[in-house]
C-alpha cells in the first residue's frame, strides 16, 4: 500500500465540486430567512452585516470563478438547497422541526441563486437536514459518477459545511474544502469551524485550487 494522504490533487474523471445551500432563502436579503424573522432588506443587511459583506465580496465572487473553472474542466458541478419534499415539511428532519425551520416543496426561496444557477442537467439535491448524506441519494449519484474527491464550498461554514465535511470523509470521499468560498455569520465562528474540521479535508483557497483546476483543463 502507498502513502495515505489527503493532500491529492483532484482527478478529471473521478471529482466533482458541491455548492452547499447558496439559494435565494439565505443569499438576498429579501429572502424567506429574514422575512420569517420580520426583517426589511435593511435591517437584514445591518443584522447580518459580516455575513452579506463576506459573501457578496468574497465567497460568492470565488464561487463563481471555481464553477466556471469547473465546467471548463469537464467536471461535474452539484448543488445542494435546504427544501422540504412537502408543503408542510412533515418529512424534515427532528432537529429541523424542533428549530421550526421549513422551505416548503416549490418554493422560490429554494432556487439556487442567480450567481451560480445550474445550467443544462446539472443536479440540484433538496435536502431537509444538515448533511447531504443524510437527506439525498447523493452519496448513490456520487458513486454511480465515479467520484472520489469532493470538492465543497458554499453555506454556512460552522454549520452545513462542517457537516458535510466529516460525513463525506467518514464515506470514503478525498475532501477538498475552499476556505474562502464559504461564509458564516462571524469571522470568529468562520475561522474556528475551519479549524475544527481541518483535519477531515485538505484545505485550499479558490485562487490555489483554480490553478489546480486549470491543469486538469489542459490535459
Amino acid at each position: 500500500m502507498g502513502i495515505l494522504s489527503r493532500n491529492i490533487p483532484i482527478q478529471k474523471g473521478a471529482s466533482a465540486i458541491l455548492f452547499i445551500d447558496v439559494q435565494h432563502y439565505n443569499v438576498y436579503p429579501n429572502g424567506g430567512q429574514y422575512q420569517k424573522e420580520g426583517l426589511n432588506v435593511k435591517e437584514a443587511k445591518d443584522k447580518y452585516h459580516y455575513f452579506f459583506d463576506t459573501l457578496h465580496s468574497t465567497a460568492l465572487p470565488n464561487m463563481i470563478k471555481l464553477q466556471q473553472a469547473i465546467r471548463d474542466a469537464k467536471i461535474e458541478p452539484l448543488y445542494t438547497v435546504m427544501e422540504s419534499l412537502t408543503i408542510d415539511g412533515r418529512d424534515r428532519s427532528l432537529d429541523y422541526k424542533i428549530s421550526g425551520f421549513n422551505i416548503p416543496k416549490d418554493s422560490p426561496d429554494g432556487k439556487v441563486a442567480d450567481e451560480i444557477k445550474p445550467i443544462g442537467d446539472e443536479m440540484v439535491f433538496k435536502k431537509s437536514s444538515s448533511s447531504p448524506f443524510i437527506s439525498t441519494s447523493i452519496h448513490y449519484i456520487l458513486g454511480n459518477l465515479g467520484v472520489k474527491s469532493l470538492i465543497i464550498c458554499g453555506l454556512l461554514s460552522d454549520q452545513c459545511i462542517s457537516s458535510a465535511v466529516r460525513d463525506a470523509c467518514d464515506l470514503g470521499y478525498l475532501v477538498t474544502l475552499v476556505t474562502d468560498a464559504c461564509t458564516t455569520y462571524s469571522k470568529e465562528r468562520h475561522e474556528q469551524s475551519i479549524g475544527h474540521i481541518k483535519g477531515y479535508c485538505r484545505q485550499m483557497t479558490a485562487d490555489q485550487l483554480l490553478s489546480e483546476i486549470k491543469m486538469l483543463s489542459k490535459e
